[in-house]
């Protein structure tokens, strides 16, 4: 009851916002969010809602009722944009209830998002009236990451505005909370992807190559350094270069087809089923220590083969945590690479997938048959 009382004053609206943030990336367009609500995509939970102008309702992403038809159905990113269109909640999936254990996460996250140095476990479990070991299982639960991990993981992220504001490496470390330059350089180099002085001229002495090149599921984009790959995108030419380029602002981008012709082929060979099984390419990718879990657990799922959700959790260690393995599958920078493709809902359903369904049923099936194909030679 003490978290109740001391975490209430939370509205269902605000709780969305403090715990969808990691989310906003993958359900950025109106494709997307069709793609996670015919799928009912239980990473998209809470980070959009959907309103049925047939019926005047809204739902979540993941509302058990008969689904809609696109024609009539609008997105919005919150519980008060739907309402002030006039639309009201729906009464079976109940988009406006928010349980205690959310309301306790966002309170956190907020309270993490905000302070400049994060407290302890043992401070955040005697503010919110709650054991350490019951904190940290809930928190765990609903982001896949302990408090600590994810206070680190948001120094890191005010760590990056600071530099893409413009300021020093020193001067954003000191505002974005590290004590040290050596807390800082022990962690950001991995996890830029380079080190913050390169990061601060957006990648710049990090020269980025790229190439767009047609492949079996679709044209796609395909970037690296000089330590891996970063990025396998699939879509329209002009919206995957943008892409690139909004994550590397100031970076130097240049098509370079001939240098990466031979990583293209293999990407190109393994989606098509005539080169090998296992695609064992170098990334370079930005991660947090959860994303870096899950995504070395995909890279180990047999060729033709797949995992549930909540697979991926338990073989990391977190059984509870098969939402964030949702979410982190949908915010993998490098498709194929690290096969997200092979995770799918428990019930067998696909789920989401950050560039269409269709592909993932494409590239699914293909596998399978290949694999089957294969073994009865």
């Amino acid at each position: 009851m003490v978290c109740l009382l001391r975490a209430d004053y939370l509205y269902p609206q605000e709780v969305t916002r403090a715990m969808k943030k990691t989310e906003l990336k993958a359900y950025a367009t109106d494709g997307a969010r069709w793609e996670a609500v015919v799928s009912r995509d239980p990473a998209a939970d809470g980070a959009f809602y959907y309103a049925v102008r047939s019926t005047g309702v809204y739902c979540r992403p993941t509302c058990p009722s008969r689904r809609p038809l696109r024609a009539h159905v609008a997105f919005f990113e919150d519980i008060d944009s739907a309402e002030q269109a006039n639309f009201r909640p729906c009464l079976r999936c109940r988009p406006k209830e928010v349980s205690p254990q959310q309301r306790v996460v966002a309170h956190i996250l907020q309270l993490l998002d905000t302070v400049e140095v994060p407290p302890s476990l043992a401070e955040l479990s005697e503010r919110m009236g709650l054991s350490s070991s019951h904190l940290q299982r809930v928190f765990r639960r609903a982001t896949g990451l302990s408090p600590k991990q994810y206070a680190a993981a948001q120094c890191l992220q005010r760590f990056k505005a600071g530099l893409k504001q413009g300021r020093s490496v020193t001067g954003a470390m000191y505002d974005a909370g590290y004590g040290s330059s050596r807390g800082l350089y022990e962690k950001a180099s991995q996890q830029l992807g380079m080190a913050p002085g390169a990061y601060k001229r957006g990648g710049k002495a990090e020269q980025i190559v790229y190439t767009l090149a047609d492949s079996p599921i679709g044209r796609m984009l395909v970037a690296a350094t000089t330590r891996g790959v970063c990025a396998v995108y699939f879509g329209e030419d002009a919206a995957l270069v943008q892409e690139l380029r909004a994550e590397y602002p100031r970076a130097v981008l240049v098509r370079a087809d001939a240098r990466l012709r031979s990583t293209v082929n293999a990407i190109r060979d393994h989606v098509g089923h005539s080169g090998p099984r296992r695609l064992d390419l170098p990334i370079d990718v930005q991660a947090t220590a959860f994303q870096s879990r899950v995504w070395d657990a995909l890279r180990k799922i047999p060729y033709g083969q797949t995992r549930s959700y909540a697979q991926i959790a338990e073989a990391i260690g977190e059984p509870r945590a098969a939402r964030a393995v949702a979410r982190a599958c949908a915010t993998n920078p490098v498709a194929v690479v690290v096969p997200c493709h092979r995770v799918v809902r428990s019930d067998g359903k696909l789920g989401g997938y950050r560039w269409g369904v269709q592909r993932k049923r494409v590239v699914l099936d293909r596998e399978r048959e290949h694999a089957e194909a294969r073994s009865a030679d």
